[in-house]
């Protein structure tokens, strides 16, 4: 009996299969090899760099870092923070690890990712501003932003399912062509990139028209006097602090937002949630070992100048190098104008004890 020729479209049907899955294969091996986000277990040792606009995904990778040992968390009001400018007055390595409206607990799964990496940090930075102070029964965990939560986990394995996502694949063309020297890279390799235009291009009554003058209240449910109220984000404050030993200093500071958006002197409301606020961050520190709690979030010579300010929350970047040296003031015990240590107590250069810019605080006490 005569051989059947094989049949044209069925060979031609493998040949598109054997074709399609060699591209999908190779694809993988290439994003695997690139490991645009630097998360893989098996990752051969490129010089690689922070490439996607999101810092969540760009983030955990300087988070689990050897090169640091120490790092600010916040959002965007402490993206201005320079390691260049830290390092030096804390004898540290620094890494910027603040993320543009990061809610509390996207910043305490960073955290996390850090302590594991790091059993010994130096100096943690924590700054504290509106999503932190939220109060009722709730907080949103995310914002629109995208959120790689196998990224924080402990396991890193589970960042080859995610290889040929498109956006994985589009920050692994990224990648090569920093690694190939095709391009330099667009984001610091210590988490630092300014996101304010350059200073020589301030102009003042520009910013001015981006000051605000009204409270720039926490949201929230309030409802009995104020110890009865619930602070959900700052339930993670505590136990991730605690995440990190003793021996690590921990600067938790409130953020020098402008006076514009800082509650007026007859604004009760408003400072009662603020005023409430530090309370618990005081009470939290009380019980943390090595912990310091700093205010900048005052009528200070910092935040009632509008020359300081590119909008009501985020300061230029000079602002920023003085709350930096502030805060190794701060640390050494040193007092300040431009700040008040709430806690550990201490007096202040007018020879008061520290009292809270809104309601009284156990440092006032």
């Amino acid at each position: 009996m005569p051989m059947r020729a094989p049949d044209p479209w069925r060979r031609f049907l493998y040949v598109l299969l054997g074709t399609a899955l060699g591209g999908i294969l190779a694809l993988f091996l290439f994003a695997a090899i690139i490991d645009p986000y630097e998360d893989l277990p098996l990752s051969p040792p490129l010089d690689r760099a922070p490439v996607d606009t999101n810092a969540r995904y760009a983030h955990p990778a300087l988070a689990r870092s050897a090169e640091f040992d120490s790092a600010v968390f916040g959002t965007s009001s402490s993206r201005l923070l320079r390691p260049p400018v830290l390092n030096p007055l804390f004898g540290a390595h620094f890494a910027n690890l603040a993320m543009n409206a990061a809610t509390p607990y996207e910043q305490s799964r960073l955290m996390e990712v850090f302590a594991r990496a790091h059993r010994d940090p130096r100096v943690i930075a924590l700054g504290i501003d509106v999503v932190w102070c939220g109060t009722g029964p709730n907080f949103e965990r995310f914002t629109p932003r995208q959120f790689p939560e196998w990224m924080y986990d402990e396991s890193r394995w589970a960042g080859y399912l995610h290889l040929l996502d498109l956006g994985t694949m589009e920050m692994a063309g990224r990648q090569f062509s920093i690694v190939t020297h095709l391009h330099p890279p667009r984001y610091g390799r210590d988490g630092y990139t300014s996101f304010v235009p350059p200073d020589d291009l301030y102009d003042l009554a520009r910013a001015r028209a981006h000051l605000l003058h009204a409270a720039y209240d926490p949201p929230g449910e309030r409802n009995g006097p104020p110890e009865t109220w619930r602070f959900p984000a700052l339930e993670l404050l505590g136990p991730h602090l605690a995440l990190f030993p003793a021996s690590s200093l921990k600067l938790v500071f409130f953020v020098p937002y402008h006076i514009g958006v800082q509650p007026a002197p007859d604004d009760t409301a408003s400072r009662t949630v603020w005023g409430e606020c530090r309370r618990r961050v005081e009470q939290i520190a009380a019980s943390t070992p090595n912990t310091i709690v700093v205010d900048f979030m005052r009528d200070t010579p910092i935040t009632r100048e509008d020359d300081h300010y590119w909008d009501s929350l985020h300061t230029r970047v000079p602002i920023a190098d003085r709350v930096a040296r502030d805060l190794a003031a701060a640390a050494r015990g040193e007092t300040s104008e431009d700040y008040v240590i709430l806690y550990p107590a201490r007096v202040q250069p007018d020879g008061r004890q520290a009292a809270d810019a809104g309601a009284p605080t156990s440092a006032a006490h």
